[in-house]
């Protein structure tokens, strides 16, 4: 199948709302059957996520409460990449921020994905780093949860149980194990 089979045609975009941390659009689309209509795209921030892994194979992470799904779980450490800041710097600033861990060393591009394609543009970046020290307390007093260093070997289980919220912690989580024994973990 070529790429252009199936693929749909685009005619321009109709803003329907616009702040920092989302824009809702309806953009004039033509499906490959020929139908022709405004599609809902919703267009957030970009977002770096910092994986850190240390020595003991635990993944520092965030228990927290989310108010839009009503669940308590498991996140990584990352946010809103800031105007004019480097993906790579994003995940190391909202590390220290979140947990008052700094990570150490040049970071590793983990893996860059989309988590909701079909109407939803979110284009998402991981770094990886192998080693942190603790700085101090987390200074951002949104971000507010209980810090642990969780063994890499509960991902699956605490991923079956939904205790890891969303896409931003499972694609990285679930990536870096698939991926370490590979030898493809953290390489471009």
């Amino acid at each position: 199948m070529t790429e252009a089979h199936g693929s749909w045609k685009t005619y321009g975009e109709r803003l329907v709302y616009d702040n920092r941390w989302v824009r809702l659009g309806l953009v004039d689309v033509e499906a490959p059957n020929g139908e022709r209509w405004e599609y809902h795209v919703i267009h957030l921030a970009p977002i770096s996520i910092g994986l850190v892994v240390d020595d003991q194979d635990r993944v520092l992470m965030l228990w927290r409460y989310r108010f839009a799904t009503e669940q308590w779980g498991y996140e990584l450490l990352g946010g809103l990449v800031e105007d004019g800041e480097a993906p790579a710097d994003t995940a190391a600033r909202e590390i220290e921020e979140e947990s008052g861990w700094r990570p150490i060393g040049e970071p590793e591009h983990l893996i860059s994905f989309e988590p909701l394609p079909g109407q939803v543009t979110a284009p998402t970046s991981v770094y990886l780093w192998r080693q942190a020290e603790k700085i101090g307390e987390p200074t951002d007093t949104e971000e507010v949860g209980r810090l642990e260093w969780v063994p890499l070997s509960r991902i699956p289980e605490l991923a079956l149980q939904q205790q890891i919220l969303g896409s931003g912690a499972l694609v990285p989580l679930l990536y870096y194990l698939a991926s370490r024994n590979t030898g493809a973990a953290g390489q471009d």
